[in-house]
């Protein structure tokens, strides 16, 4: 049985000092400096697929080890179906006992909990702004005004090369404002 540990910063300018010297203990240490928030951590995915059964993966706090519950619930099965065991130091968490699974799997539902209670408070604050005349996206490249004549120019035989220039537009925005006039 071996005790794998993985430690990561968000930054380069970060530390990884507290974090070794909590993982002093371990045969092997896993680091990388990236965000959580990326998919690409290589370290990661190399210290996922150097455990083997019966290994603990140790880390010093969840928030290390995955950027979402989601990819948190996505690495626990990873070292389920692999027979590894998650210790989780800052937050006594050890999976390897049904005490630590259960806090393990409340730890995660209470994640999940948060992330769509915060969903649906922004869903219900993007109702109220559109319910109070707030527009959403990007603003319109022309007003009225100018719509009205770009179309007219077009009509006389304005070229689209020309009307792109002046109005400082692509070709598809050009077409797609002509375009409405007929529709």
């Amino acid at each position: 049985m071996a005790k794998v540990g993985y430690a990561r910063v968000s930054s380069v300018g970060q530390s990884l000092d507290v974090q070794r010297e909590k993982l002093n203990e371990c045969d092997k240490l896993f680091e990388e400096k990236r965000s959580g928030t990326t998919d690409a951590r290589p370290q990661l995915k190399r210290c996922l697929g150097y455990v083997r059964n019966g290994d603990q993966l140790i880390v010093t706090r969840i928030d290390r080890l995955a950027r979402s519950t989601l990819h948190l619930c996505q690495i626990a099965e990873t070292l389920r179906d692999k027979g590894v065991d998650l210790v989780v130091l800052d937050q006594n968490i050890d999976t390897s006992d049904a005490t630590g699974r259960l806090l393990f799997n409340m730890l995660g539902a209470i994640g999940q909990f948060e992330t769509e209670i915060r969903a649906e408070r922004q869903m219900d604050g993007i109702k109220k702004a559109k319910d109070q005349g707030v527009q959403f996206g990007k603003r319109p490249a022309l007003t009225t005004n100018q719509i009205v004549e770009l179309r007219a120019k077009r009509a006389q035989g304005t070229l689209i090369k020309d009307l792109m220039a002046e109005y400082s537009l692509s070709k598809a925005t050009i077409y797609r404002y002509l375009a409405e006039d007929e529709a």
